[in-house]
């Protein structure tokens, strides 16, 4: 199993979960002390303004419940310092590999990820992730000098998965972004082509999102357990249908939560798997009829497009610093055009489409 297999949200769900990156529990004799300057003291090589910006975003817990800086520390407190990633594995070697940056300033940067490009590092992709670009790029900011696998990251797309990523440049943008994304106040809206015709031309689908009991590699919806404890996270994705092509359609998806493949798994769950999903089945033909021309026409493109069918389109946040609102988009890729032309082709001399700007 790969780093992104084991951690990847898929869809920019980093901020949803945090890690443990330090615990401590306060003796039982402890006397009443500000934490930021407990956690100071029993902390290596970590400022206090440090300490005070993760108190700030909500990353220090006392048994279980975020604090501020100048909480007192009580005896037999267990305390925790959480981050929206995993510790530290491996080390990074910065790589000069080229980045289509749609916007940077001291604070941050946006960049429009393509297709095939892991973003950050794990078994069997050491080397060529976007990591190892934006190591290179901002090898001038302390954050980019540590050699940390995943610095400045605040979500992921899979790698397979096009489209816009905020990379923080300093910890406190970090900080700010991060908590943005575990209060789920991001906008993230993604095209997708999935298989088959949606009832609605609007819905909303909610459903737990965990590891698949019987395929490791992949997620899976469980359902409301009213007598217990209910397996995987609370997801949920809204779509809009954008082009209806009868045996296809083009959806907006705007996600709510940011689970591990929760696209994914959820369009699969509600019967329309992405169009050439090899991991949740779309990558056969699921809807269509048994002629040989239309199992080319699938086939022909499959090949121009070998990947899913998903496309991160837009990115909305509060700047980390300034405050002030922040939108972008990002067109959709060569590869999902050529694709969405041949349908355009293919259903034109036939039917009447219900079309919406994309």
């Amino acid at each position: 199993m790969t780093d992104e297999e084991k951690y990847d949200d898929g869809l920019g769900g980093e901020g949803d979960e945090l890690f443990e990156h330090f615990a401590l529990t306060a003796d039982k004799g402890q006397s009443l002390l500000r934490i930021d300057k407990l956690l100071t003291h029993r902390m290596e090589h970590v400022s206090r303004s440090r300490i005070q910006t993760a108190a700030e975003s909500g990353n220090i817990l006392v048994n279980g419940i975020a604090v501020k800086s100048n909480y007192k520390v009580k005896p037999g407190d267990r305390i925790q310092i959480v981050m929206p990633y995993p510790r530290r594995e491996i080390e990074i070697i910065a790589e000069d590999i080229p980045l289509d940056i749609v916007y940077e300033d001291d604070d941050l940067i946006i960049v429009n990820k393509p297709a095939g490009l892991v973003v950050h590092p794990g078994h069997g992709n050491y080397s060529g992730t976007l990591v190892n670009a934006l190591t290179w790029h901002l090898k001038d900011y302390e954050l980019f000098q540590q050699g940390d696998m995943r610095a400045g990251l605040v979500h992921r797309i899979d790698k397979n998965t096009s489209g816009l990523l905020v990379i923080a440049k300093n910890e406190t943008s970090h900080a700010r972004l991060a908590k943005q994304f575990f209060d789920h106040t991001i906008e993230r809206r993604y095209v997708a082509l999935v298989w088959g015709n949606l009832p609605e031309d609007e819905g909303t689908i909610t459903g737990n999102i965990g590891r698949s009991h019987h395929d490791r590699l992949k997620m899976a919806v469980f359902p409301d357990n009213p007598h217990g404890e209910t397996e995987g996270k609370h997801a949920v994705t809204h779509y809009r249908v954008l082009k209806r092509y009868g045996y296809v359609t083009l959806v907006e998806l705007r996600l709510e939560t940011g689970r591990t493949h929760q696209i994914r798994v959820h369009m699969e769950h509600i019967g329309h798997p992405l169009f050439n999903d090899e991991r949740y089945g779309g990558d056969r033909i699921l809807k269509g009829t048994t002629f040989s021309k239309y199992k080319q026409f699938i086939d022909n493109n499959f090949a121009l497009m070998p990947r899913h069918a998903l496309h991160a389109r837009s990115l909305g946040f509060v700047h980390p610093t300034s405050r002030t609102e922040m939108h972008f988009e990002s067109p959709l890729p060569p590869d999902f055009l050529a694709v969405i032309e041949k349908w355009d082709s293919y259903v034109a001399p036939h039917t009447q489409n219900k079309t919406s700007a994309f």
